[in-house]
Protein backbone atom coordinates (compact mmCIF):
# COMPACT_ATOMS: atom_id res chain seq x y z
CA UNK A 1 0.00 0.00 0.00
CA UNK A 2 1.75 3.82 -0.96
CA UNK A 3 0.76 6.29 0.90
CA UNK A 4 0.05 8.89 -1.33
CA UNK A 5 0.09 12.95 -1.21
CA UNK A 6 -3.76 12.80 -0.49
CA UNK A 7 -3.54 11.20 2.89
CA UNK A 8 -0.85 13.38 3.92
CA UNK A 9 -3.08 16.42 2.76
CA UNK A 10 -6.21 15.16 4.67
CA UNK A 11 -4.34 14.26 7.57
CA UNK A 12 -2.42 18.00 7.99
CA UNK A 13 -5.80 19.16 7.45
CA UNK A 14 -7.45 17.26 10.25
CA UNK A 15 -4.59 18.21 12.53
CA UNK A 16 -5.26 21.80 11.75
CA UNK A 17 -9.07 21.51 12.31
CA UNK A 18 -9.03 19.82 15.52
CA UNK A 19 -6.13 22.32 16.73
CA UNK A 20 -7.98 25.06 15.77
CA UNK A 21 -11.05 23.84 17.56
CA UNK A 22 -8.48 24.01 20.71
CA UNK A 23 -8.28 27.46 20.17
CA UNK A 24 -11.91 28.25 20.03
CA UNK A 25 -15.30 26.89 21.39
CA UNK A 26 -18.66 25.12 20.24
CA UNK A 27 -17.44 21.79 18.78
CA UNK A 28 -17.33 23.06 15.27
CA UNK A 29 -13.73 22.69 13.92
CA UNK A 30 -13.53 19.10 15.53
CA UNK A 31 -16.41 18.30 13.06
CA UNK A 32 -14.42 18.90 9.63
CA UNK A 33 -11.25 17.36 11.72
CA UNK A 34 -13.38 13.82 12.14
CA UNK A 35 -14.27 14.21 8.55
CA UNK A 36 -10.80 14.97 7.12
CA UNK A 37 -9.77 12.03 8.77
CA UNK A 38 -11.85 9.35 7.91
CA UNK A 39 -11.50 11.07 4.04
CA UNK A 40 -7.76 10.36 5.24
CA UNK A 41 -8.58 6.42 5.64
CA UNK A 42 -10.44 6.88 2.19
CA UNK A 43 -7.05 7.95 0.95
CA UNK A 44 -5.18 4.82 2.76
CA UNK A 45 -7.37 2.35 0.72
CA UNK A 46 -7.05 3.57 -2.42
CA UNK A 47 -10.63 5.62 -3.55
CA UNK A 48 -10.35 8.13 -5.59
CA UNK A 49 -10.22 11.59 -4.38
CA UNK A 50 -13.97 12.46 -5.66
CA UNK A 51 -14.87 9.68 -3.55
CA UNK A 52 -12.28 11.55 -0.50
CA UNK A 53 -14.14 14.63 -1.31
CA UNK A 54 -17.84 12.69 -0.75
CA UNK A 55 -16.58 11.18 2.45
CA UNK A 56 -15.31 14.54 3.45
CA UNK A 57 -18.41 16.34 3.11
CA UNK A 58 -20.72 13.19 4.08
CA UNK A 59 -18.97 12.72 7.73
CA UNK A 60 -18.43 16.28 8.55
CA UNK A 61 -21.79 17.39 8.01
CA UNK A 62 -23.23 14.33 10.42
CA UNK A 63 -20.72 14.97 12.91
CA UNK A 64 -21.76 18.65 12.72
CA UNK A 65 -25.60 17.78 13.20
CA UNK A 66 -24.22 15.32 15.86
CA UNK A 67 -21.85 17.10 17.72
CA UNK A 68 -24.07 20.31 17.86
CA UNK A 69 -26.71 18.34 19.34
CA UNK A 70 -23.97 17.05 22.37
CA UNK A 71 -22.87 20.93 22.80
CA UNK A 72 -26.17 21.73 22.92
CA UNK A 73 -26.96 19.47 25.99
CA UNK A 74 -23.08 20.07 27.81
CA UNK A 75 -23.35 23.65 27.21
CA UNK A 76 -25.31 26.31 29.95
CA UNK A 77 -28.80 26.83 29.00
CA UNK A 78 -28.59 30.27 29.59
CA UNK A 79 -26.16 33.58 30.46
CA UNK A 80 -26.08 33.46 34.54
CA UNK A 81 -27.55 36.95 35.18
CA UNK A 82 -25.35 39.80 36.27
CA UNK A 83 -22.46 38.75 33.80
CA UNK A 84 -21.01 41.22 31.53
CA UNK A 85 -22.52 44.52 31.25
CA UNK A 86 -25.66 43.56 32.48
CA UNK A 87 -24.11 43.36 36.15
CA UNK A 88 -24.35 47.27 36.44
CA UNK A 89 -28.11 47.67 35.24
CA UNK A 90 -30.06 48.38 38.11
CA UNK A 91 -27.83 49.51 40.37
CA UNK A 92 -27.30 53.13 41.78
CA UNK A 93 -24.57 55.46 40.24
CA UNK A 94 -23.22 58.84 41.68
CA UNK A 95 -23.28 61.52 39.22
CA UNK A 96 -19.22 62.70 38.87
CA UNK A 97 -19.43 65.30 35.78
CA UNK A 98 -23.29 66.47 35.21
CA UNK A 99 -25.11 64.89 32.35
CA UNK A 100 -26.55 66.50 29.60
CA UNK A 101 -27.82 64.84 26.39
CA UNK A 102 -27.96 68.02 24.28
CA UNK A 103 -24.26 68.88 25.14
CA UNK A 104 -22.85 64.99 25.62
CA UNK A 105 -21.49 65.41 28.48
CA UNK A 106 -22.05 63.07 31.66
CA UNK A 107 -19.83 60.15 33.78
CA UNK A 108 -21.29 58.26 36.05
CA UNK A 109 -19.33 56.24 39.18
CA UNK A 110 -21.13 52.64 39.40
CA UNK A 111 -19.11 50.91 42.36
CA UNK A 112 -15.75 51.75 41.35
CA UNK A 113 -16.43 51.90 37.45
CA UNK A 114 -16.58 55.30 35.72
CA UNK A 115 -19.36 55.46 32.63
CA UNK A 116 -20.35 57.83 30.19
CA UNK A 117 -23.62 58.58 30.66
CA UNK A 118 -27.15 59.89 29.27
CA UNK A 119 -30.34 60.84 31.00
CA UNK A 120 -33.71 58.62 30.00
CA UNK A 121 -35.19 62.23 29.24
CA UNK A 122 -33.12 63.71 26.52
CA UNK A 123 -34.22 67.38 27.55
CA UNK A 124 -32.95 66.51 31.14
CA UNK A 125 -30.14 68.06 32.97
CA UNK A 126 -28.88 65.71 35.98
CA UNK A 127 -26.41 68.10 37.89
CA UNK A 128 -23.25 66.33 39.64
CA UNK A 129 -23.24 64.29 43.07
CA UNK A 130 -26.77 63.30 42.61
CA UNK A 131 -27.72 59.81 42.76
CA UNK A 132 -29.18 58.22 39.33
CA UNK A 133 -30.37 54.48 38.68
CA UNK A 134 -29.22 52.60 35.69
CA UNK A 135 -31.74 51.64 33.31
CA UNK A 136 -30.06 50.73 30.22
CA UNK A 137 -26.93 50.47 28.23
CA UNK A 138 -27.13 52.30 25.00
CA UNK A 139 -23.91 51.97 22.80
CA UNK A 140 -21.12 52.73 25.41
CA UNK A 141 -23.27 54.65 27.96
CA UNK A 142 -25.92 53.84 30.55
CA UNK A 143 -29.25 55.33 30.35
CA UNK A 144 -29.89 56.27 33.97
CA UNK A 145 -32.50 58.56 35.35
CA UNK A 146 -32.58 60.24 39.10
CA UNK A 147 -33.05 57.75 41.46
CA UNK A 148 -36.76 57.54 43.18
CA UNK A 149 -34.97 57.17 46.83
CA UNK A 150 -31.60 58.61 46.78
CA UNK A 151 -30.98 57.34 50.72
CA UNK A 152 -30.63 53.46 49.15
CA UNK A 153 -27.34 54.45 47.13
CA UNK A 154 -26.06 53.26 50.35
CA UNK A 155 -26.47 49.91 49.80
CA UNK A 156 -25.29 49.33 45.92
Amino acid sequence: MVIDIFFWGWLILALIFFIGELLTAGFFLVAFGIGAAAAAVASLFGLDIIWQLALFTGVSAVAVFSLRRFADTVSPKKQPAKIGIDRVLGKKAVVIEPINAINGTGIVRVDAEEWRALPEDATQIIPEKSIVEVLAVKGTRLVVRPASNPEDSASN
